[in-house]
């Protein structure tokens, strides 16, 4: 059985992030990357909306955001010149009805704290910058003019997986059945067909399946799969300044090239853990929740088309919405990497980072990432996100 300093549960952007870093940090150990899908077929990685904003309503997760940003505008610096993710800056937009202006306006007076470039309208304003809106319903908006918008995400993850192949990461197909646990902490895992490998510390970024995975270790952690359908539409009216524009309804619209990206949360009721070969779309949020939203909001989309769809899974933190970064306090060579419901590619080089540190420096140097630790699930304490999308 191979022995590795770290192995990381997880392939995706969130692990592979924690490996790239790692390095960046200078970590000389030896480093495992575990994936049971090499093709990321269904990972929530390539199956997002692949977006990044810093409309936040937590100066953390803006922080968490920002970084990423950085990256991505020097991506030729850090990946090399061909470097290119295609990254639309087009901002976003947040609409408030008259009950979510409060929210709404706290929510920007953290981001214009954090140095974000957003601009708080009311609904005049925004009709004037945004003739195509119906401003109906609406008290006010907030707009990113800057440090916001959506890329290639499968780009991202190859830039990440194609630049360790130089840094000495072994990459390792399979799905992690068992881990080691003894004397309080986690000596390895074990992988299907019975193989398996030892570690002196272990990462879990294993996106939706994270809960499963600190289960295995007798961990808790109140994590599971949720179904996300994202709709693909074009229109004979196309509106070339379309930001990503998310509806006080929740229903959010952004382009892609000629066709356009929606979707929405299924209401709460219906929104139950997904098993995991449950990719199918749910086809009937589009005709019930978001094409009357769409038609209504932007009457050039009364005549839009439905292209396609495809479905994936959010990494939902049942808690609050948000991630979970660090340490596990007692099992100490346990490190969570999860939870981020929604935020995980944009905030994944950041949290990857953090973990990275934190093996590397033993504490956090870049963003100090305490908020998200894992004693808030322990004592049952939300940190609660109110940009959720």
């Amino acid at each position: 059985m191979k022995h590795y300093d770290v192995a990381i549960v997880g392939g995706a952007i969130v692990g592979a992030s924690v490996a790239w870093f790692l390095r960046e940090e200078g970590f000389q150990g030896s480093v495992a990357l575990i994936e049971r899908d090499p093709t990321f077929a269904r990972a929530s990685t390539t199956l997002s909306a692949a977006s990044i904003r810093q409309q936040f309503s937590e100066s953390a997760n803006i922080a968490l955001s920002q970084f990423t940003l950085s990256l991505i505008r020097d991506l030729k610096g850090v990946f090399g010149a061909d470097a290119d993710i295609g990254f639309r800056e087009n901002g976003y937009l947040i609409l408030a009805g008259p009950e979510g202006t409060g929210i709404l306006e706290r929510n920007h007076d953290v981001q214009c704290a954090m140095g974000a470039d957003i601009v708080l309208e009311g609904p005049e304003a925004l009709v004037r910058r945004f003739p195509w809106l119906n401003a109906e319903g609406l008290s006010a908006g907030a707009f990113g003019r800057s440090g916001e918008g959506w890329f290639d995400a499968h780009a991202l993850l190859a830039l990440f997986r194609r630049g360790l192949k130089g840094r000495n990461v072994d990459f390792i197909t399979g799905e992690v059945m068992g881990i080691d646990m003894a004397g309080g902490t986690a000596n390895g895992v074990v992988l299907a067909r019975g193989t398996g490998l030892s570690c002196g510390m272990l990462v879990s970024a294993g996106g939706p399946s994270a809960g499963d995975v600190a289960a295995l270790a007798g961990i808790h952690l109140p994590g599971e799969p949720r179904k996300r359908t994202a709709f693909v539409f074009r229109s004979p009216t196309a509106i070339v300044d379309l930001p990503l524009l998310v509806d006080p309804s929740g229903v959010y619209v952004r382009p892609e090239g000629a066709t356009y990206i929606c979707g929405v949360s299924p209401p709460e009721a219906e929104d139950g853990r997904a098993t995991a070969e449950d990719f199918e779309p749910d086809w009937e949020l589009f005709e019930e929740h978001i094409w009357p939203v769409l038609a209504h909001r932007i009457p050039a989309f009364e005549t839009l088309k439905l292209d396609r769809a495809w479905a994936g899974h959010y990494d939902y933190n049942l808690l609050d919405q948000n991630a979970v970064i660090g340490r596990h306090p007692t099992v100490s060579n346990f490190f969570f990497c999860n939870g981020f419901s929604g935020h995980g590619l944009q905030q994944a080089p950041a949290a990857g980072r953090a973990i990275a540190e934190l093996i590397v420096h033993g504490a956090y140097r870049t963003i100090d990432c305490s908020v998200f630790g894992y004693e808030r699930i322990i004592g049952n304490r939300p940190f609660r996100e109110l940009n959720v999308i």
